[in-house]
């Protein structure tokens, strides 16, 4: 392979660029919410149920359409999708914002998912098309990694910071008008790309994949408020059903947007269970921690912002360092420690009490973005590696999607555990389910990574006795 010229050189470096920024905007929309919730809902007139609401709504928007996003930027034009996305986005902060109500507000949060989808998705396919497999696309990786953990540190702060100083409603100004910037330069310095052998859209998967997961995650939200009740059964029954026929479908279809074929392989295996631990485990209990220190402890929105950027700061810095971990350790090796890493500091975060203060926190949240960082650095590169060529798009989405879902379902877990009513004093129930949560999440992170180690090996072996085959069946003819 000859080297990239200067021009192709600072092709790359703009593309790069821009797709970390899409994707650390998505990531400043999707945690905004969590240091301003309770200014929001009583803005919005939101109960508890709206408040929930809130909270998981861009969550449906980026599980539904990640895995469709993926598929349509590989065939239809990865700039143009990013573009598009960046857009949706904009338009779904502003009507937001404009119109005061809690049902509108949540609709608009399931738009900017569905925008957001598209930009994580195109952009690492934009990354897997750009930079070769190698170094450079391990540090571009590493960059788009670190933009993850900077979205989710700059989110909380940003919003806290600015309600502290006029509204809430500013932060999504911000975002808005940085979405609609930034789809301008990507349309002037991005070039456009898409996969040498498209596939056709695959509309009735497409829909059937969206509606079996968005009500699914309906459910799990839904259902914290009581899981007997009817509307819950009837949306899970609905989910399955969805997502049965999706998988028919899938199965019969030419154009198939997910090659279920791939649930076999232990290197895509291993991608989506990281993903799906990670966001289970990490991200579920730190989007329940600023709540928690303002209920029981008594820390300030700005305060818990602060404290969560422990955990995301240091993982963006992680993510920028972890190039430097040698080659000889594989991506997904490296996944497989880093989850056992973030169940370490996430066990670390058990046993705070009443009095605990904010010091007590840090020793886990340090270690745990280490650890989240690592992961980070290496789940968009194992996602694009683990799919054939050109499909980077497709590798893309199905990681990211397991990534929400493993987040909604952790939320939902986290919640139940954490609000458990007992037979103590509101803080001191409220403690005890932190404490809990911080195992149980711990618990879900280290099992991944046990598991994620497993599927290496078997992947390492599979991959030898291929290579190996044909030097065999010599052997034995001779």
């Amino acid at each position: 392979m000859t080297a990239a010229t200067p021009t192709d050189a600072a092709s790359s470096r703009r593309s790069l660029v821009v797709s970390a920024l899409g994707t650390l905007l998505v990531l400043v929309a999707f945690t905004a919410p969590l240091s301003t919730l309770n200014v929001t809902a009583a803005s919005l007139g939101a109960d508890v149920s709206g408040k929930t609401w809130i909270l998981s709504s861009m969550s449906i928007g980026l599980a539904a359409a990640l895995l469709s996003a993926g598929t349509i930027a590989d065939d239809f034009g990865r700039r143009r999708t990013l573009t598009l996305g960046l857009v949706l986005m904009a338009v779904g902060s502003v009507v937001g914002v404009l119109v005061p109500d809690v049902l509108v507000f949540v609709l608009t949060r399931v738009v900017v998912g569905i925008g957001g989808a598209a930009v994580i998705a195109s952009s690492l396919g934009i990354i897997a098309h750009t930079f070769a497999p190698g170094p450079a696309r391990a540090a571009a990786s590493g960059v788009w990694g670190a933009s993850v953990g900077a979205g989710i540190a700059i989110g909380p702060l940003l919003s806290a910071l600015l309600e502290k100083a006029h509204s809430w409603h500013d932060a999504y100004w911000v975002l808005a008008a940085a979405s609609l910037v930034l789809a301008g330069v990507a349309e002037r310095v991005v070039p456009e790309s898409r996969s040498d052998t498209p596939r056709g859209l695959d509309l009735p998967g497409a829909l059937l994949f969206a509606g079996g997961i968005a009500t699914l995650l309906a459910g799990l939200v839904e259902g914290r408020q009581g899981w007997g009740q009817p509307v819950v059964i009837v949306v899970f029954v609905a989910s399955a059903v969805l997502l049965a026929s999706f998988v028919i479908v899938e199965h019969r279809s030419a154009t198939s947007m997910l090659d279920l074929s791939l649930l076999r392989s232990p290197a895509f295996g291993a991608a989506t269970l990281a993903a799906v631990a990670i966001g289970a485990g990490a991200i579920a209990l730190m989007s329940y921690m600023s709540g928690f220190l303002g209920a029981a402890l008594g820390v300030s929105a700005l305060g818990a912002a602060l404290l969560l950027f422990a955990w995301s700061g240091t993982s963006v810095v992680t993510a920028l360092l972890a190039r430097r971990i040698p080659a000889r350790i594989s991506g997904r090796v490296q996944l497989g420690v880093g989850l056992l890493g973030v169940a370490v500091g996430l066990a670390g975060l058990t046993g705070i009490g009443e009095g605990s203060g904010w010091p007590r926190f840090l020793p886990g949240l340090l270690f745990a973005g280490i650890a989240t960082g690592v992961v980070n650095a290496n789940l968009g590169k194992e996602a694009v590696a683990s799919v054939p060529a050109g499909r980077g798009g497709m590798g893309s989405g199905a990681n990211n999607t397991a990534r929400y879902v493993g987040s909604a379902i952790g939320v939902t877990i986290v919640s139940v555990i954490a609000t458990h009513p007992g037979p103590g004093s509101v803080t001191a129930d409220l403690v005890h389910g932190w404490n809990t949560a911080s195992v149980v999440t711990a618990v879900i992170s280290a099992v991944g990574g046990l598991v994620v180690l497993c599927l290496h090996v078997r992947a390492t072996k599979l991959s030898t006795n291929a290579l190996a085959g044909p030097t065999v069946q010599v052997a034995d003819k001779l």
